[in-house]
């Protein structure tokens, strides 16, 4: 069956989520006079983000408390004290000011460019709702995408097969002509391929993987080998 429908994760696939995370609290350290070293703050916080991340796809955490508990234990782990009013603060302004840094993964435009014309182009993002449409606007990329699913209108995460259901249906597709692009083979790549769907899995890590029933690129760039 004839690809119709592109399926695209929006953070980590397109959105360059983590240069535009570092320039986030990189404003947020500066603001509020958080005198620590940022770079290991950093190296601490990444890891943990990801495991709490973890948590909230598997609705074992509130929204709430992965927004304060990464925050927190991330200051702990470095040894900084800082109250509890502040990291709400943090956590708030982080999600305020995060929409405004725009850097996206080289080669975003020229492959959207690329596609836009042959297919419907579509987001199935497990990110916060209220500001995924403001990221997309932002890094100027709004336009491309005629459906932007996210899991909190769902009701559930990817890789929750009612997300990607729910996915098809409001984009008027079928599963045989649609495929998903992700940076996460849990989240987009197991996620699509459980409902039925193709999938490309964004690997520009370079991660040591094994693809069996999936295709896996290290750029953008490499879609058009098979769009």
């Amino acid at each position: 069956m004839k690809i119709e429908h592109i399926f695209f994760d929006l953070d980590h696939t397109l959105w360059d989520f983590e240069k535009n995370s570092d320039l986030t609290f990189h404003k947020l350290f500066e603001k509020h006079a958080i005198d620590t070293n940022l770079s290991e703050f950093l190296s601490v916080y990444k890891p943990l983000n990801r495991e709490f991340w973890k948590l909230y796809r598997e609705e074992k955490i509130s929204k709430e408390a992965l927004r304060y508990q990464r925050l927190k234990k991330a200051f702990d782990t470095v040894n900084y004290s800082i109250s509890d009013s502040l990291i709400d603060v943090v956590a708030i302004e982080y999600i305020e000011y995060l929409p405004h840094f725009n850097h996206l993964f080289e080669h975003t435009f020229e492959v959207l460019d690329y596609l836009k014309p042959k297919y419907q182009l579509h987001i199935i993002t497990n990110g916060f709702e209220e500001i995924q449409t403001k990221k997309m606007q932002s890094s100027n990329i709004h336009h491309y995408f005629d459906k932007i699913i996210t899991s909190e209108s769902v009701g559930v995460k990817k890789p929750n097969p009612k997300v990607f259901e729910h996915a098809i249906q409001v984009a008027n597709a079928r599963i045989e002509n649609s495929i998903m692009i992700g940076d996460s083979i849990e989240a987009d790549i197991e996620g699509a391929l459980q409902v039925g769907m193709q999938a490309i899995h964004c690997n520009f890590e370079g991660e040591e993987i094994e693809p069996t029933n999936f295709k896996s690129i290290t750029s953008l760039l490499e879609i058009k080998q098979y769009l």
